[in-house]
């Protein structure tokens, strides 16, 4: 018997609570941004009357009042948003304990087993609409399927403030036809890699090559594929349930482009020495390294290498980064971001594992490397991560933005 997911999406959300805290930006449009004072501030979010304008999230205020002059700026209240999603997602519980946030504006909900408590999907959708708005004074789109990524594109189908159903016999007639970038995650990247192969909707990339996906795209492209065939076994995951680590990454921005071997060489090493220190501390290694790249049109390409052994070493992340990014990069082409994931995660011990040729000295190498390292971790847990930095590092010029960690929980079931 085919699961019942709800997806639940608050719309507008940042701008639907700063409408609530102060019912008077609701009488025409207007948008949350981190500083109504400056132009060159972005819009973070926008009420369905600015949408029609054509006001979009992220782009600058001054192209916002461009578009719509009458746009009434709110600085946002982070505190406000966390509370409302706490007390959304407690209504959401009231009909299954099964809830899993998706950030802070979006929930699935698995009711296959309160169904026989509550009513059919349908009816438990429209109760929780009308609970929401009349508790909160928010509203919600709720999609209706049998996975979690049809539940998703079932919010996004009909807004705001609507219920739409994709069952199995719906596939065909509304999810096909949309457009490929509809699908979860389905990014600008991916989009424009699947229209260079003539995949425009949904249902072309259903009906695509699988092998041909999986050759251009990795392990994303079968992914995808399954998503498009409506292959989704994903469990939907209780709040505060703990999850499998999947993979360890770090990424940053850089104050300039770098530009080079010796730059790219400095940005690695730097990320890669975070995501080693990690795995450390989490007691796994990795048996593959992933390299995001991106460049100052925002196009990014992302490459994987098999190791030759697991590692928790940074050197060995870095040198295998460089190798790709020498095989896939040109030397003169400026690189805006990089990001450094270990995947394939095993536990430390498989470090110790392995087979080693007779021929060379790997073992005493890794062994000196491994206690070098070790040590940096204990004099930085003691002083700080500021107390050893590479000289490299610090004489760079373009390091200093924060970068971006993550910890990528298992999302597919499997």
């Amino acid at each position: 018997m085919d699961r019942v997911i709800l997806h639940c999406d608050c719309n507008s959300f940042f701008a639907s609570v700063e409408t609530v805290l102060d019912p008077s930006l609701g009488s025409g449009p207007m948008a949350v941004c981190g500083d109504p004072e400056s132009r060159h501030g972005i819009i973070l979010a926008k009420n369905e009357a600015a949408k029609r304008f054509g006001v979009q999230t992220a782009e600058t205020i001054w192209q916002a009042q461009r578009k719509c002059p009458q746009l009434r700026l709110a600085r946002p209240h982070y505190d406000a948003y966390r509370d409302y999603s706490r007390r959304v997602n407690a209504i959401y519980e009231r009909y299954t304990d099964l809830v899993e946030p998706f950030g802070i504006d979006e929930s699935w909900l698995d009711i296959t087993g309160s169904m026989h408590l509550f009513g059919t999907a349908c009816e438990i959708a429209d109760r929780l609409r009308a609970e929401v708005r009349r508790e909160t004074g928010l509203t919600i789109s709720v999609g209706v399927s049998f996975n979690k990524v049809f539940a998703k594109l079932g919010s996004d189908y009909k807004k705001p403030d609507a219920t739409t159903v994709i069952a199995r016999e719906d596939v065909e007639r509304i999810v096909w036809p949309l457009p490929v970038g509809s699908l979860l995650y389905v990014g600008a990247a991916t989009r424009r890699e699947l229209s260079a192969l003539c995949i425009e909707t949904i249902g072309q990339l259903a009906h695509a090559d699988r092998t041909m996906l999986a050759h251009r795209l990795g392990q994303a492209g079968e992914l995808l594929h399954d998503y498009a065939n409506g292959i989704d076994p994903s469990p939907v995951r209780p709040i505060g349930e703990e999850r499998e680590v999947k993979s360890i990454g770090n990424g940053s921005t850089f104050r300039r482009d770098l530009l080079g071997e010796a730059d790219v060489r400095v940005g690695i090493a730097v990320l890669a020495d975070e995501v080693a220190a990690r795995m450390r501390r989490k007691g796994c290694c990795c048996r593959t390294v992933q390299l995001s790249m991106r460049d100052t049109a925002l196009r990014t390409i992302t490459r994987r290498r098999t190791l030759e052994r697991p590692t928790s070493l940074a050197r060995e992340l870095t040198d295998a980064c460089l190798a790709i990014w020498r095989r896939e990069w040109s030397a003169r082409r400026p690189i805006r971001m990089l990001t450094v994931t270990a995947m394939n995660l095993l536990p430390a011990e498989s470090e110790y594992e392995e087979q080693v040729s007779f021929f060379g000295s790997s073992v005493g190498d890794r062994e000196r490397q491994r206690r070098l390292e070790r040590t940096v971790d204990t004099l930085r847990g003691k002083y700080g991560r500021g107390a050893l930095t590479s000289g490299a590092a610090l004489a760079s010029d373009f390091l200093g933005a924060a970068p971006e960690e993550s910890d990528a929980k298992q999302i597919d079931g499997s």
